[in-house]
């Protein structure tokens, strides 16, 4: 790659796992090149910096970036704290080699692995943070709670898990200043999608409770132009 750092992409799946089905990033495979322009237009990366800055990484913690896609969370917590050790997780390897172009062109130290939300590259207790954005709703009901297991298993105690999605606590929200019909709208349109309804009415504190997680709860919200944005933390006990 010229004089850039390669960054390598592990195949962390098994053989059963290679015909896999996922929901790609955009819905639909071809629109994967569209991706980071879509996510600069709508103001993605102000999410990624709020998680990373939520998440409050020290130099030399390990990090696993559940849904990693093009790894914009990823750069965004080594933008945060350039000493962490960062992996991003995807199942879409076409949205892995972006992520590997982009973090060669930046020369960050960052580890890929092909593989599923389900099923976490890492021993037991050996990771101080998972991290994941606008990734968990991709994710059907049974992978879900997998992945709530598999962050309690793969956490060290102490270690914390943050998630920023589309979803809500329950509670009331202001408006961040897009409008109260333009919330009422985006959060009807997270409602009538399968995918995203799930995380309403604080569906991801509740996966993470159930797994044992401790004081999971949400500590940041906005409502965004596409809809209701939370931002959920959990401790591993």
């Amino acid at each position: 790659m010229n004089d850039r750092t390669t960054v390598q992409i592990h195949d962390h799946r098994t053989p059963e796992e290679r015909d896999r089905e996922f929901l790609p990033g955009m819905g639909k495979p071809w629109l994967l090149p569209f991706y980071d322009v879509f996510s600069r237009l709508s103001g993605a990366r102000v999410l990624h910096d709020r998680a990373a800055a939520l998440a409050d990484i020290a130099p030399g913690e390990t990090v696993l970036d559940v849904g990693c896609g093009t790894a914009n969370l990823s750069l965004a917590v080594l933008r945060a704290q350039p000493a962490a050790r960062v992996t991003g997780l995807d199942p879409d390897a076409a949205a892995l080699r972006i992520a590997a172009r982009k973090a060669a062109r930046r020369r960050v130290p960052l580890t890929l692995a092909q593989g599923f939300a389900d099923r976490l590259p890492t021993g037991d207790g050996s990771l101080d943070h998972i991290v994941s954005s606008l990734a968990l709703h991709h994710v059907p009901d049974e992978g879900r709670i997998l992945f709530g297991r598999e962050a309690f298993r793969a956490l060290r105690p102490g270690g914390r898990v943050t998630i920023v999605d589309f979803g809500s606590s329950g509670g009331a929200h202001g408006s961040d200043g897009h409008g109260h019909r333009g919330a009422a709208r985006g959060h009807s349109a997270v409602a009538a999608n399968p995918h995203t309804a799930r995380n309403l009415e604080g569906g991801l504190v509740r996966l993470l409770t159930d797994a044992g997680f401790a004081d999971a709860r949400e500590v940041a919200h906005l409502e965004h132009r596409y809809g209701p944005i939370t931002f959920v933390q959990a401790t591993r006990p």
